[in-house]
């Protein structure tokens, strides 16, 4: 169910950045998660609650960086040096929880995807 509002994606050439935004977010821990045509649901970061710890996905640590704004009910991901292994559609995700991990079945509010699309 379509709860969350994610924006920010576009077109963009290999190195470059993007920043996402997720509207209306949950009073609990978030996430962001991407998936390519043909592909499972992929997991890119978490934040807490408070947005005082944060972790990420292999294939995005230390090019991504996921933060909250919790006074603008808004949750952003930085995505810089992005490469065409990153172009997929990017989703976010909320839970009730203080602190939730990389599964989706975590998470219970869902964002209809933002696409991101690197080329070459």
């Amino acid at each position: 169910q379509a709860r969350l509002v994610e924006s920010g994606g576009g077109l963009v050439q290999a190195g470059g950045s993007l920043r996402l935004s997720c509207a209306d977010i949950s009073p609990g821990a978030m996430a962001w998660f991407r998936q390519t045509p043909g592909k499972e649901r992929e997991f890119v970061a978490t934040i807490t609650r408070s947005g005082s710890s944060t972790y990420y996905g292999d294939p995005v640590r230390g090019r991504f960086t996921i933060s909250r704004d919790n006074a603008k009910n808004t949750m952003y991901l930085q995505m810089n040096s992005l490469q065409p292994e990153d172009t997929a559609v990017y989703y976010c995700a909320g839970s009730h929880l203080v602190v939730a991990g990389v599964g989706p079945g975590e998470y219970d509010s869902w964002g209809q995807g933002t696409q991101v699309t690197v080329s070459s």
